[in-house]
């Protein structure tokens, strides 16, 4: 780096305001997915009579549209370029959030009822007929707000391998990242509160502007990615300097094999990147573990409520939540791992990122005493949580980095969206299987291993999440052994 600077002058620093903006998109993409499961519980539920099972549908089909929709977001952002497609997206997914207020506005209007109290009220063939009416109207909305966010982590990669070398990437990675983790912690602190501050107004059931206000967040960062946007050799904000530094691995290639210079400008198409072994190790590894992650954003509220008993509004619950995403904040540090084991072992970056995935494969598995200790205290489990959601969000920071070190920059969005298609299918299977599994425990009173009723579903849940990265780190390393970066002929 000194090099370059003494080459280039003093070198500027845009690449990590570049870097900001990727991290508040991430967050205002989690804050928007998180209203739904930190207001159905207490908010929603009561008003449209849904079970675990509702709520597991829900979350299941924006899953699956999530995965699918990350098979064409992937494409699409290499084909609009990073600030169209990135604009697109998070237009998208913010017009998805605010549908939902309308929701509860149509349902009424379907059914034939005229206000929230007469659904609340209302028994029998009509409480199940707003019951099945209003899951299919947040499904729709659902389905818009899956389509928009499938485009924030191609495009937000794509932006990283623009403006990072790769020594630098999976650090950079880690920090936009940890905006997932940012806006979880925010979520439980504001999202609720707001509900019901909009309730004892009597604008709605409260519920309806919490998705107005956190949706309206997308539109103000579109309008500074506008202004703020141009790739690095075409920014006036980044001088020579660190255009060098953020170009040092081309230049290298370029010292090393001349031939070799325009070979990142073709373009790969996507059955072509099938055929790679390094696409399918990507994909692997993020069908064993999206679904863990989301499991925990999408439950772990209505696991507090059920279990113990906090509603998503109480003071504790909101303590809990929020101890427990600061507790995955710690996952920043996780994009370091890899720069120290290279600096201390010489490996080379997918070598390095694996030997850290690894480490970060273990701690899940404390999941495992998660719901043995809360018998204890409900403590235990949020801290446990929040220690796996760290360790996650860590592997995500190097998993990602991966495609960026073997793929060409023309097909890394494309890859970025397979792998998202695939944590998206994961994602769907443990969702609905958990909404199924939570009202079969809870009607039957199942048990497992001690447990009764919605704690032995929830220990089964909890169980697989334990192993599920490891045994996803096992599969990625049989299928790419050794580093192997992908060149085009």
């Amino acid at each position: 780096m000194s090099n370059i600077q003494n080459a280039a002058g003093k070198m500027t620093n845009y690449r990590w305001i570049i870097c900001a903006m990727l991290f508040f998109a991430t967050t205002v993409n989690y804050l928007d997915r998180q209203v739904l499961s930190l207001t159905w519980k207490d908010f929603i539920a009561p008003e449209f009579h849904w079970t675990d099972a509702h709520y597991g549908n829900i979350t299941a089909v924006f899953s699956i549209i999530y995965a699918v929709a990350n098979l064409f977001a992937g494409r699409f952002v290499d084909w609009m370029g990073t600030k169209k497609g990135y604009l697109w997206a998070i237009g998208v997914w913010s017009l998805g959030a605010c549908l939902h207020a309308i929701c509860g506005w149509a349902t009424e209007h379907v059914v034939g009822i005229h206000n929230a109290a007469e659904m609340i009220s209302a028994t029998g063939a009509v409480a199940s007929t707003i019951a099945i009416t209003s899951v299919y109207f947040f499904i729709a909305a659902r389905i818009v707000l899956g389509v928009g966010e499938a485009g924030n982590f191609p495009a937000a990669i794509k932006v990283t391998a623009e403006y990072f070398p790769k020594k630098d990437r999976a650090f950079s990675t880690s920090i936009f990242n940890a905006g997932a983790t940012i806006g979880a912690l925010i979520a439980p602190i504001s999202i609720p509160p707001l509900a019901r501050y909009f309730q004892s107004i009597g604008v709605g059931n409260g519920w309806e502007m919490a998705f107005v206000v956190i949706g309206a967040l997308g539109f103000i960062w579109m309008g500074l990615w506008m202004f703020m946007y141009k790739k690095p050799h075409e920014n006036s904000h980044v001088n020579a300097a660190e255009l060098a530094y953020i170009e040092q691995d081309k230049l290298t290639e370029q010292e090393e094999e001349k031939p070799a210079e325009k070979k990142d400008e073709k373009k790969l198409s996507f059955l072509q990147c099938l055929k790679y072994p390094q696409a399918w190790a990507f994909a692997v590894g993020k069908f064993m573990t999206d679904g863990v992650w989301w499991f925990f954003l999408f439950w772990t509220p209505a696991y507090i409520s059920d279990v113990y008993g906090f509603s998503s509004d109480s003071g504790t619950a909101q303590l809990l939540i929020f101890v427990l995403y600061a507790i995955t904040m710690l996952s920043i540090y996780g994009g370091k791992l890899p720069t120290i084991i290279i600096n201390k072992t010489g490996l080379n970056p997918y070598a390095a990122r694996m030997r850290a995935m690894f480490i970060f494969a273990l701690f899940p598995l404390l999941a495992l005493f998660a719901q043995p200790l809360g018998e204890y205290s409900y403590w235990f489990p949020v801290i446990i949580i929040g220690i796996a959601g760290a360790a996650h969000q860590s592997w995500s920071a190097n998993i990602y980095s991966v495609v960026g070190d073997m793929f060409p920059h023309s097909a890394v969005a494309t890859i970025i969206g397979f792998g998202g298609m695939a944590g998206g299918v994961g994602s769907f299977l443990i969702n609905k299987g958990s909404g199924t599994l939570f009202t079969y425990a809870d009607q039957t009173q199942m048990a497992f291993m001690g447990f009764e009723g919605k704690p032995a579903g929830y220990f089964i849940i909890f169980c697989i999440c334990a192993v599920a990265y490891l045994i996803g780190w096992c599969i990625m390393k049989l299928l790419v052994p050794k580093y192997k970066p992908i060149v085009v002929d």
